[in-house]
């Protein structure tokens, strides 16, 4: 920024191909790895021998900067052929994300296994998706044994809830706005009928995103973002504002958002946080 404080840009990939367009448009590293791609549309679930090789691609295009590894985030929009789940009236809201992990502790343990042998040769950090309380963290974090970064997805607004209680635990939140935002509001994503509901600077999403940053200071944490908004460069002020430390989006955003922390001090951003929590 401005008056040097430094806020750390990363890219959203899905692929090997993904990274290496990240890293040639400035990308500091990989804030959300996501790794669904490897997992739908097929009929058997990948073996730990073949994620291990993506993830190793993935990680050797980035050259020596860090890769947060999101689990497994299916369910919801996201359904797995070779595990049928029945019919939910509310998916969104069903078995998704580290539920679905839970539920079938095998694929989760087999897709851990892979990320801590690939974190032995690059710095990777992983993180769990659609936590909601802190026995879900504790079982999923007690089939890692690999001494690296592990934080979670604040997606869910009971987590911001208690949040200090996680930050005592976890070490790092990444902020999903996308889903934090659908279910504050009460909007479901994709609704074209809820889009003001669901866009730009909610003063309640913010809200909770502040709590987080609070709790995570209190225990030495950091706090990252890596839903759409963090790829908006007004918003990017704002989280940097707030106390966001690494803003994760979509490569091609990567420049603009740049420019524009660029152009302001950490005291300009703070103020436009203010304003946007509406105090």
């Amino acid at each position: 920024m401005r008056d040097g404080e430094t806020i750390e840009v990363a890219a959203n990939v899905g692929s090997a191909a993904d990274a290496v367009a990240a890293v040639e448009l400035g990308a500091e590293g990989v804030g959300l790895l996501r790794t669904e791609f490897l997992f739908l549309d097929r009929d058997e679930a990948p073996s730990e021998k073949e994620q291990v090789a993506v993830y190793d691609e993935i990680a050797a295009a980035l050259e020596g900067r860090p890769v947060i590894v999101r689990t497994l985030d299916a369910g919801a929009d996201k359904p797995l052929r070779f595990l049928p789940q029945a019919p939910e009236d509310n998916p969104f809201l069903g078995v998704r994300g580290i539920r679905l992990g839970l539920a079938h502790p095998e694929l989760l343990r087999t897709q851990l296994r892979a990320i801590a042998t690939v974190a032995g040769r690059h710095p990777i950090k992983v993180m769990f998706p659609m936590v909601a309380t802190l026995d879900e963290y504790r079982r999923a974090r007690a089939m890692f044994d690999a001494d690296v970064e592990v934080g979670v997805m604040l997606e869910v607004p009971a987590m911001a809830l208690q949040a200090d209680a996680f930050a005592r635990e976890v070490d790092f939140f990444s902020v999903g706005t996308n889903d934090l935002t659908q279910y504050t509001m009460a909007a479901e994503r994709g609704n074209e009928a809820l889009a003001g509901l669901l866009a730009g600077l909610q003063a309640p999403v913010l809200r909770l995103i502040a709590a987080a940053v609070e709790a995570a200071r209190a225990h030495g944490r950091w706090v990252g973002v890596c839903g759409e908004l963090a790829g908006e460069p007004e918003a990017a002020v704002v989280l940097a504002g707030l106390g966001v430390r690494e803003l994760s989006m979509a490569a091609g955003r990567i420049p603009e958002v740049k420019e524009a922390l660029r152009a302001v001090t950490a005291a300009d951003a703070r103020r436009a946080a203010e304003r946007a929590l509406g105090r």
